[in-house]
C-alpha cells in the first residue's frame, strides 16, 4: 500500500459501522455540485518525470501507482490479499484505527487509516480504487461487487421517502427495473426524459409536473444510452437540475451522475463536463476479460462519502480477488479500447451498407447536420466499440442472425476481448412494456453488438455469413 487512501468511510471489524459526516448536509452550489470546477483538475499524486515535466500518463501509472514493492517482499505486481481481517500492531493501533474509521479525531500529521477489516478497507481494493481514479482524473473512487451495486447503492444514499429523481432512458435494463420498481416500495418517484435530443423548456415544465412538490434527490445519465447509442447533453441536464432545484434547500445536494461505461473510462470523462458522480460496470471494459464482475463510483471525496458508507453497511464491496483482476486489466485498458474501437468504426461502416440491415446506430455515423452531433464531437473522445443494427425480419430474422454466428457469440455483456451479441427486446430489456420498447427504439429486429479484439476480417467475414440469407 502506497496510502491508506479509502480505508475509512465509516465502519467496523466483526459488523460494526458508522464514520464520517453525512455529505448530503454540507453546503453545495445550487446547479449541480461540480458546477464551480468544470476545469479538468491535477492530482497532486501522480509522479512528474521530470522537474516541471508533464505528470504521468495513466496508461503509464497503471503499472506501479498506489504500489510500494518493498510492503511486499519487492514483488513487482501488487499481491492477492485475500485475507476477511486484519492483525494490529497493539491494541492501541487497533484502537486508533476504530477512532479513525469511527470519525471521533482527526488524523495525526502523516497519519493513515489503517488496514482493518475487508469489508472497510483492503490493499487490492484500495489500490485498485486509486488506478481508477487517475483515468477520470477523480478525487476518489469506491468499487462495488457489481455495476448495479454501484448504481443501487448511490441512488440509496441520495434518496429518501417522498423524493424523487430524474433519469434518462433507454438506460439498462436493470437499472430500468429498480427505478421504476424497486424504488416505489420506498416512495421515491423516479421520472423518465429522452436520450438524444436536445432538452427544452417542455421537457423542464414536463418533469415539474411530475415532481408534483417533491424534492429532486439526484439526476441519473447514461450516455450513450444503452442499447440505442443516443447521447445526452450533460450541460442541458445541469441547467435543468439548476431550475428544478432553485426553491430547495441550497445544503441539500443534488448530484448529476453518469453512467459511463459504455465509452468509459477512455473515451469519454463526464466530471470534466459537469458531472458530480461517474459510474461504471467495471464488469465490462475495465475488466475487459469477462472474468470478473465489478462496478465503481468516482467522484470528490466527500461527495462519495454517503456512498462508501453506506457500502459498509450493505456489504456490497468489492472482494480482494475481484480487485486483483480488475488491476491485471488495468494495464491494458487503452490497448483493448483502442483496437475495439478500430474494429467498430470498420464494422459499423460495413453493415451501414448491407442490404440486410436497415439502420445501423454508432457514434461515428451521426450525420453532421444533427443535433446531437455537436454534444458527440464536445463531449466525447472517441466512438467506443458498441454497436446496435436492426436487421429486416424482425426477432426471427434477428434470431437466425445471431444463430448463424461463429465467431462472434450471443452472450448478454459487453467490452470484453471477445466479440458478442444480444438481443434487447428479448433479452436485456425484456422487462420494458412493447409500448416503451417501440416508444424508445428497441425495435424486435435490434442487435446490440459489443465488437472485440479479433481480426477485423474474421469479425466482417463471420457478419457476412450471418446476414447472407436475410
Amino acid at each position: 500500500r502506497a496510502r491508506g487512501c479509502s480505508g475509512g468511510g465509516g465502519g467496523g471489524g466483526d459488523g460494526g459501522g458508522g464514520g464520517g459526516n453525512d455529505a448530503s448536509s454540507r453546503p453545495r452550489s445550487s446547479l449541480s455540485l461540480s458546477s464551480s470546477r468544470r476545469k479538468a483538475r491535477t492530482n497532486p499524486r501522480i509522479p512528474i518525470i521530470s522537474e516541471g515535466g508533464q505528470p504521468m500518463q495513466p496508461e503509464s501509472l497503471m503499472m506501479t501507482f498506489g504500489y510500494k514493492t518493498s510492503l511486499s517482499e519487492g514483488a513487482i505486481k501488487c499481491p492477492l490479499f485475500q485475507t476477511s481481517t486484519f492483525v494490529f500492531e497493539s491494541a492501541q493501533k487497533g484502537k486508533e484505527h476504530f477512532e479513525l474509521a469511527y470519525g471521533l479525531r482527526e488524523p495525526k500529521d502523516g497519519e493513515e487509516q489503517g488496514l482493518i477489516y475487508s469489508r472497510l478497507n483492503n490493499p487490492d481494493m484500495e489500490i485498485l480504487e486509486d488506478r481508477l481514479a487517475v483515468w477520470d482524473n477523480a478525487e476518489a473512487c469506491v468499487s462495488f461487487a457489481s455495476g448495479l451495486a454501484g448504481i443501487t447503492t448511490t441512488i440509496l444514499a441520495y434518496t429518501k421517502p417522498g423524493d424523487c429523481i430524474i433519469y434518462t432512458e433507454p438506460l439498462y435494463g436493470g437499472t430500468h427495473h429498480f427505478l421504476e420498481h424497486e424504488l416505489k416500495k420506498w416512495d421515491v418517484h423516479a421520472i423518465a426524459i429522452p436520450a438524444g435530443v436536445r432538452l427544452t423548456s417542455k421537457h423542464e415544465k414536463r418533469v415539474r409536473e411530475q415532481m408534483d412538490g417533491r424534492a429532486l434527490a439526484l439526476a441519473l445519465v447514461e450516455t450513450p444510452a444503452n442499447p440505442t447509442n443516443r447521447l445526452v447533453d450533460l450541460a442541458d441536464i445541469s441547467n435543468m437540475i439548476a431550475h428544478l432545484t432553485a426553491d430547495q434547500d441550497p445544503k441539500r445536494r443534488v448530484p448529476l451522475c453518469v453512467d459511463n461505461t459504455f465509452l468509459g473510462p477512455l473515451f469519454m470523462h463526464p466530471l470534466e463536463h459537469g458531472a458530480d458522480i461517474v459510474l461504471y460496470s467495471a464488469t465490462k471494459f475495465i475488466g475487459g476479460h469477462s472474468d470478473v464482475v465489478a462496478g465503481a463510483a468516482l467522484g470528490d471525496a466527500d461527495v462519495l462519502m454517503p456512498i462508501r458508507t453506506l457500502r459498509t453497511f450493505l456489504g456490497n464491496m468489492l472482494s480482494p480477488m475481484d480487485g486483483w483482476l480488475l488491476m491485471r486489466s488495468l494495464e491494458t485498458l487503452k490497448m483493448r479500447m483502442s483496437i475495439s474501437q478500430q474494429n467498430a468504426r470498420v464494422v459499423a461502416q460495413w453493415l451501414k451498407d448491407h442490404p440486410a440491415v436497415t439502420h445501423v446506430h454508432y457514434l461515428d455515423l451521426i450525420p453532421a447536420n444533427h443535433p446531437m452531433r455537436d454534444v458527440y464531437d464536445r463531449q466525447c473522445l472517441g466512438s467506443g466499440s458498441l454497436i446496435a443494427f436492426e436487421v429486416r425480419g424482425g426477432e426471427s430474422g434477428a434470431f437466425a442472425c445471431m444463430d448463424r454466428m461463429q465467431l462472434i457469440k450471443t452472450a448478454v455483456s459487453l467490452g470484453g476481448t471477445e466479440s458478442l451479441v444480444e438481443h434487447p427486446a428479448s433479452m436485456t430489456h425484456a422487462g420494458m412494456s412493447a409500448e416503451d420498447k417501440a416508444r424508445l427504439g428497441v425495435t424486435s429486429g435490434l442487435i446490440r453488438f459489443s465488437v472485440g479484439v479479433e481480426c477485423v476480417d474474421d469479425i466482417l467475414a463471420d457478419l457476412s455469413n450471418a446476414l447472407a440469407h436475410l
